[in-house]
Parts: C-alpha cells; structure tokens; sequence
C-alpha cells in the first residue's frame, strides 16, 4: 500500500510542501546554518544514535589573564628588591662573625639568649606585648564608647585622634619635655606638684639647723629642732637657724620678734646669720630674713597641744592655749627636701614612661576602628536588652563587648605587631644613661649594628629574630581579613 503526498515531489523523494521525514531519513542543514544534532526516537536501536557535538564556550569578556602579569610585575620586583632579598641576605649574613669572614653558624642566635644586655631587652619586649596593647586596646573601646554618649563627639574624635598626625620621632621629644623632672620645664610633674601643693606646704628647708652650742636657745632632735627651756603663754621664744640657702629667701621679708597678746605664745623663726658679717648672736638684726611656712608644734607632756605657722617675717602665734609650760618643736617635716617630681625618665620608670606615650600615640586609632565596628552594631538588640531590665553596664559587657569582639582583636594583634616593632619613642625619650634599662629588640638591632656596636652579624640575627616574632600575628590578621572578606 502507497502513501498518497499531497504535494508535488522531487526526484529524491522530498515532498515540496515539507511534509516531515520519516524516521529513517538522514536530516540535511541548511547551507549557512550550524551542525544540527538530531535526537533518535525512543524506539530506536542504541547503536544508531547520532553523535552529540559539545557545545562551543562562551566568550571571555576582558582582556587575557596573561595581561594581570604585566600588572603585577612592577610590585612583585618592587616587593623582591625591598622586602624578600633583604630577608634573605639577613638570613645569610646572620651565619657569619662581625665582620663577615667567619661562619659561625647559630653562634649569634646563641648569643642572643646568653647575652645579659640581650635578655633586658628579650624582657622589655614582653612587658610591651603583655601591657601596651592591652591598654591600648581598653582605651580605644573607653573613647569609642564615650563618643555616642557626650555631646561634641567629634571634636572630642578629632583631639583624640590627633596624636596619629604627629610622628613617632616628633611625639618621643613631646614627651621627653613631658617627663623632665623639673616642675618648672616637665608637665607630668608641674601637675603632680600643684596637686601635691592643695593637700600640704611644698616649702621645705632641708639645709637648715640650730647651731651647735649650749648657748643655742633650740637644738636638734630626732631631726626635729626643740625649744631649750619651755616658755608660757605671754612669752616669746625665739628659734634662730642658720645654714639655709640663700635660693630659699628669695621671697622672704626681714624678720620680726613677734609681741604676744593676752594669753598668746608667740615667737619667730629666722635664719640668724647676716650677709656681710656683723649682727648679734641669736637676736633677730635687721638685716636677717624670716622663714615662712614653718609648722610649729606647742608641746606639753610629750603631745601636740596646737600647731601654727610661721608668717613671711618669720612669726607664729599660739592661741587658746591653757596655763603652763610648754615646749616650742619644729617637727622634722620642715626639713626634708619639698617634692621636686617624680623621675620619669629613671631607671626604674622609664619603660612606663614611654609606654604612656606609645598609648597617648595609638589610643585614636584604636578608638576610631572600634568606633566603626559599634556603629554596625544592630540597634535592636542592645534596645531589646534594655527593654528586659538590663542596666547599662550588662548591656556593654554581654552585648556591645562580644559583638565588637572581631574589632577588638584585630586591634589588639595590630597593637602587637606594632610594640614588637617599636624604635622611635624609646630612641628619643630614653636618657642615654638609661637606655640599657628601657631598650627593646628593635632598637638593639640598631646599636649592635649601626650605633656603635659594629656587629652586622648580631644585628642580622636580632632582625630575623624580630621577624619571626612578628610573623605569627600578620599570618593572624592576614587570616582574620581574609575571612571577613568572604
């Protein structure tokens, strides 16, 4: 039976009105079309199925990864010259003697951990890990968290941030000026010495004593200076001294013997000496200055019955006091030496003291990452909490502290990183005579090599040293970044 076609045929067979073919005709592709791939029917044998051609990959947009090469080979040679080979010659010339002849091998890794001058250093760099980022740290959360609540916030930023813009060589002589221990050219210790001014008399003659004979009207004890004979009310008692500088009278008005009033004892302090010679012996001369600011103490059956001071012409005046006989004292205060400031710059303050510095340098910084990481902070849960009855301190420490926790130790090993490095402020602050006593691997590894100490060697050895050090926490940070980033 023959199948009946609509339309006319063609001599292959083909129908001119493009019936479909049947299902073993070979399908042919137009002239300008692409190869075509046709499904068999599901009845077909296996074998007869038509190869699938894989499909042709789009197009890369850009230019070829090739070109990123020519990018980065500028940095990458930049990065070679200035970072790794330095590396690498440290390396190798830290295997070698002082003047680089000898091999030595581990010999200056030896020394460093057998070195007394090297340890005080190796111990100095850990005083800086343990304190420095800590505080640094705690101080920049302090003023991160203080700038949402006062007013002014960014004045208040701007000051505490200013510090940043100063270098660190410029800030070391600031605060060598800071820490003198003059009152009249160190700050740190003009404050300390005016507070120390509200609560007790800063005047102190430490040169000053009775003379020594039994004519004396006073004489020393205990390092106190006492009346010979007692003396009631309505008398006067006179309490010469001698030995006090003439810086200590610069202000002092001429001494006067004090006229006691009904039921009064009253007397004077000088310094019983006068300039050019001349004048009478314990008896106050015109010329002799009076000693002002000094505690007088009346004393009967060995307690203090009243104290007094002495006036700029060197008088005092007990009042009220009950009929008998009393001995004058001038207790042993009045000649110790007044409180001249604390010795920053010490041996024994000295890394303290340059450790503030490093804080008052950094705490900005600190303070305006933690800034940032509180202002991402979601307002809803600190809202919440405060709603359930937290009070502000619980909402800091539960909430506001573990949600900055990823802010804070970012801070905290850059802080590291940075006291491990630290050079400036101890070159600067530290006092050449103290020095050994506040010096750090960083600026050791300058004096061996290039301040006098001429051992390459050595100093080759403290750097990589240092670089190990400092390793650990930039693979630290460098991880950190990375998966914050992702």
């Amino acid at each position: 039976m023959t199948n009946r076609l609509d339309g006319p045929q063609d001599p292959h067979g083909d129908t001119a009105g493009g019936s479909s073919p049947g299902p073993n005709d070979t399908l042919r592709p137009a002239p300008d079309a692409g190869p075509e791939v046709r499904t068999p029917p599901p009845d077909a044998p296996a074998g007869d199925a038509a190869p699938v051609k894989p499909a042709k990959k789009a197009a890369r947009l850009g230019p070829p990864p090739s070109m990123a090469i020519w990018f980065l080979l500028p940095g990458a040679l930049l990065l070679g010259v200035m970072v790794i080979y330095p590396i690498i010659y440290s390396i190798f010339r830290s295997l070698y003697d002082a003047n680089g002849d000898g091999f030595v091998g581990a010999g200056n890794y030896a020394t460093i951990f057998s070195d007394s001058a090297t340890l005080i250093t190796i111990r100095n760099n850990l005083i800086w890990v343990v304190v420095a980022p800590l505080l640094v740290t705690a101080m920049g959360l302090i003023f991160a968290v203080l700038t949402e609540r006062i007013r002014w916030a960014t004045a208040f930023k701007l000051i505490v941030f200013m510090p940043m813009a100063v270098s660190l060589m410029a800030s070391g002589v600031i605060f060598r000026l800071v820490y003198e221990q003059a009152p009249d050219r160190g700050v740190a210790n003009a404050v300390i010495t005016s507070v120390s001014g509200l609560f007790g008399s800063d005047q102190g003659y430490p040169d000053a004593r009775p003379r020594e004979n039994d004519q004396a009207p006073v004489a020393a004890s205990q390092g106190a200076v006492v009346s010979r004979q007692p003396a009631a009310p309505g008398k006067t008692v006179l309490v010469p001294l001698v030995g006090v500088k003439p810086d200590s009278l610069a202000s002092a008005a001429p001494a006067k013997v004090a006229q006691p009033g009904p039921g009064e004892l009253a007397g004077t302090v000088w310094v019983d000496f006068t300039q050019g010679g001349g004048g009478a012996v314990n008896q106050v001369d015109p010329q002799e200055k009076g000693l002002v600011g000094v505690t007088v103490e009346a004393v009967r059956d060995g307690a203090v019955q009243a104290t007094a001071h002495t006036e700029a012409d060197g008088t005092f005046r007990f009042t009220g006091l009950a009929p008998g006989d009393y001995q004058v004292r001038l207790p042993a205060s009045n000649f110790q030496a007044p409180f001249n400031g604390i010795s920053w710059l010490g041996p024994t303050l000295i890394t303290p003291a340059i450790i503030g510095a490093f804080i008052w340098v950094w705490a900005g910084f600190a303070m305006v990452l933690i800034a940032a990481g509180l202002a991402a902070i979601p307002r809803d849960a600190l809202e919440a909490a405060r709603i359930d009855g937290a009070t502000e301190w619980q909402v800091f420490r539960k909430i506001t502290v573990p949600l900055l926790a990823p802010v804070l130790l970012v801070v905290f090993v850059t802080m590291i990183i940075n006291t491990l490095k630290v050079f400036d402020l101890v070159f600067v602050i530290a006092p050449g005579s103290v020095q050994p006593q506040a010096n750090v691997i960083a600026l050791e590894m300058w004096r061996v090599s290039f301040g006098g100490g001429g051992d390459q060697g050595l100093g080759s050895a403290l750097s990589i040293f240092l670089l190990v050090l400092v390793l650990p926490f930039m693979i630290l940070n460098i991880r950190r970044f990375r998966r914050d980033n992702q």
